[in-house]
């Protein structure tokens, strides 16, 4: 039989049997996709609303040639599927659909069009831009051009699934299990890591392969975090009118495939070596003690609107997978900001996403998930709902439910904005934590009364819940904005390299270029700017809460004023691994801070602070303090002009266990903050006969230890705008001869507390 002979012509006659070199058997429903065993391969796909449903395949010597077309006979629950015995990894294939072609009525069936399988586990290189990309013509000026059926073939043009052999070896890979309240997050992007650095070799940069390499890891680990959150690495298309402007889609928010590794990402090739370059990656890094959190994009595909081209999902079947308008169904629903919003109040798509996160855990090995504009997986009908189907789902399920879920608590819809709203299990972006520390350092009139809820793991948007200061993610930059580094260097935004006349972008940045715009040779001014990255790193990593850090922002990586790098997969985004001394320095300051923080439990609580006593006293856990070395007024706290304070830490104080059940310890700490342009004179608290403060933090230097001592009621100048950690000291006055204390710890802190509430 000829390999262009369409076996679906046959199958009229005799739906099963030998076709020339190619068997067909009805094959089962269930797992959807491309399943390969050593008898054969299962294909099967959802589609309620098709009257028929093709599978085509392709050699992996011609993915271009569309070598067989079998129809699937079989519909077992709205899934069609078939069965081809000895069938041999590396084949491509696609659907086509066929039913219906009312766009009105939001029924868009168009066998033209070659689609790609939503449940694949690879994908086979890049889309090729052609008007067959698109279900209807595309160079027709009327506007409502959408309604009209396209008949040219996208098979030549769009990438395919690939079939894999699924099997690996994990030898024994353990998942490191840090605890939330433990954990540092650091996000970052595949390539962007990964491109320049001088140690791997070429064919490694930019990939998994690359990310997995010891220099990277050892990087990681030197640097103290404790988790990778990679940008998206589901297989995503360059959007077509990104390609036309020379430019790529960097960031990787327009997602073809919730299975698939994005092949571009892979040294192995695209024939599959990328989903086990992938788990290679994520066992290196786990065996570095590692954990690995997917941004993952479930919200919206990167089909785009009623004028987007036809990928998969919308051609096989557009009204299931969408939320359509309810009066206008030809019109999708844009809770997203990309032209659609995936329907998560049907049961196939929730299908779709639940078994996506299910395989990603127990077939991938990662740790966790950041759900990109999770608001608009929430939504319900019409709001945003904590009972949605989609957070139901994910509490019942006993696979999901044990990782670290992170959510983005917002999308671009009505009542999107759901910072502190989402339930148990549920860690979030806390967006008002990094709004309220960049005012503050800013030097803006908001006062203090937010900061120290933020400082102090946010318990007015979690605990109310039943969730603890872990359930804030707390940051001060992302990779949507500024950097660090611009954040202070740029009042205004600079993206006129993106081609959209600087009109994309946030123009609401809480940013301060310190009185130059952009890079300046002054002396006093770049001080100032890396004194202001220091305030905001040191300030991130002593808050209670969990701290995600930017890829680049430890060492002072700049953007140039692009606060919106999607489309810049260039040097504008990528890491930088030629430092200056002032940045070797402040990756220094970074890392010990991360160190300072890992050290010392009372700065990552499991708990909120709470007040509870110790030894039948009133010693609290936590105490804000003026500059006076007294406790804050009530005042104080109202005032908008409050922009300096301080907090006592009582680690003698906190009610916490091990996982051994000991009482959990920590030393005194006092943090003060300065948010004036000029000095303040604090006087550190305590009882003057015996108090000593150590000073082992000042964002004056990028040095953490000062040396420093200071006697309680003694002035201290805590310089314009920086910040100062200060440990109380135990002295050997405090003990007798054989070595017993003659004022306990617990005293001091008593006579301590009292003092200051006098």
């Amino acid at each position: 039989m000829s390999k262009n002979t369409p076996i679906c012509d046959q199958q009229e006659i005799n739906a099963y049997g030998v076709f020339g070199d190619i068997e067909v058997w009805p094959g089962k429903p269930y797992p959807q996709g491309a399943t390969w065993s050593e008898e054969g391969v299962n294909f099967a796909v959802f589609s309620g609303n098709a009257t028929r449903v093709d599978l085509c395949l392709f050699r992996e010597s011609d993915p271009s040639e569309e070598v067989y077309r079998i129809q699937m006979m079989e519909q077992t629950d709205m899934i069609w599927h078939c069965f081809i015995p000895k069938l041999a990894t590396g084949w491509r294939y696609g659907f086509r659909a066929h039913g219906e072609w009312n766009p009105r009525a939001g029924l868009l069936f168009n066998p033209n069009k070659l689609l790609i399988d939503p449940f694949t586990k690879a994908i086979d290189g890049n889309i090729e831009w052609h008007d067959a990309m698109f279900p209807y013509p595309i160079h027709d000026p009327a506007e409502d051009r959408y309604l009209t059926m396209d008949t040219l073939d996208s098979g030549p043009y769009i990438t395919k699934g690939v079939v894999i052999d699924p099997s690996y070896d994990w030898e024994g890979d353990k998942l490191p299990e840090h605890p939330m309240h433990r954990t540092v997050i650091y996000e970052a992007h595949v390539k962007g890591l990964t491109q320049t650095h001088p140690d791997l070799p070429e064919e490694l940069r930019g990939t998994y392969a690359g990310l997995a390499h010891p220099s990277i890891i050892e990087y990681l680990k030197n640097l103290g975090v404790t988790a990778i959150e990679l940008m998206p690495i589901h297989h995503f298309v360059q959007d077509e009118r990104l390609v036309k402007m020379g430019l790529r889609n960097y960031w990787g928010y327009n997602t073809l495939s919730f299975f698939a590794p994005h092949a571009d990402y892979a040294a192995s090739g695209s024939a599959g070596g990328q989903v086990r370059e992938f788990k290679d990656m994520v066992k290196k890094l786990h065996k570095a003690g590692l954990e690995v959190i997917l941004d993952v994009v479930y919200n919206h595909t990167a089909e785009g609107n009623h004028y987007g081209p036809m990928l998969g999902m919308k051609g096989l079947d557009n009204a299931t997978y969408y939320r359509l308008k309810s009066d206008e169904p030809q019109y999708y629903m844009d809770y997203t900001g990309t032209g659609n919003t995936v329907n998560m109040t049907s049961v196939r798509s929730l299908q779709l996403v639940m078994d996506s996160l299910r395989y990603w855990v127990t077939e991938m090995h990662v740790d966790g998930f950041r759900f990109d504009l999770a608001s608009a997986l929430a939504r319900g009908l019409f709001e945003v709902g904590r009972l949605s189907t989609f957070l139901d789902t994910i509490h019942q399920d006993p696979v999901i439910s044990q990782v670290k879920l992170i959510a983005e608590p917002w999308d671009v819809g009505p009542g999107g904005y759901q910072v502190g709203n989402f339930p148990v299990l549920w860690s979030e972006w806390n967006g008002k934590y990094r709004d309220s520390v960049r005012s503050f350092w800013r030097g803006d009139d908001t006062g203090v009364a937010e900061l120290a809820y933020r400082l102090s793991g946010s318990s007015d948007l979690y605990e109310l819940s039943g969730r603890r200061p872990s359930a804030s993610i707390n940051f001060v930059t992302a990779h949507d904005g500024f950097t660090l580094r611009d954040l202070y260097s740029y009042n205004e935004k600079h993206n006129e390299a993106n081609g959209e006349g600087n009109r994309d972008g946030d123009n609401n940045n809480h940013s301060w270029n310190c009185g130059v715009e952009g890079p300046t040779d002054d002396p006093e001014i770049n001080k100032l700017r890396l004194r202001m990255q220091r305030n905001m790193l040191s300030t991130l990593l002593l808050s209670q809460g969990v701290p995600m850090i930017t890829m680049g922002d430890e060492y002072g990586r700049t953007q140039m004023g692009n606060n919106n790098a999607y489309c810049q997969d260039n040097e504008i985004s990528w890491f930088n691994w030629d430092w200056t001394a002032e940045q070797r320095a402040l990756h220094s300051f970074t890392r010990k801070m991360i160190s300072l923080r890992m050290d010392n439990p009372i700065f990552h609580r499991r708990r909120f602070f709470d007040g509870h006593t110790i030894h039948d006293s009133d010693i609290g856990d936590i105490l804000w303090v003026s500059p006076s070395g007294k406790e804050m007024s009530e005042e104080e706290w109202n005032s908008t002009n409050t922009r300096a304070m301080g907090m006592i830490l009582n680690g003698e104080g906190m009610v916490e266990f091990d996982e051994r059940g000991r009482r959990i310890k920590d030393d005194i700490f006092l943090v003060i903050l300065n948010g004036w342009w000029e000095g303040v004179d604090f006087t550190l608290p305590g009882v003057k006969e015996f108090t000593i403060w150590e000073q082992i933090v000042h964002t004056d230097s990028s040095e953490l230890s000062q040396n420093l001592e200071v006697k309680a009621k003694e002035g201290f100048l805590l310089g314009p705008r920086s910040l100062s950690v200060f440990r109380l000291k135990a002295r050997k006055a405090n003990r007798t001869s054989e070595g017993k204390r003659r004022v306990t710890i617990v005293d001091q802190v008593r006579r301590l507390w009292d003092m200051i509430q006098e």
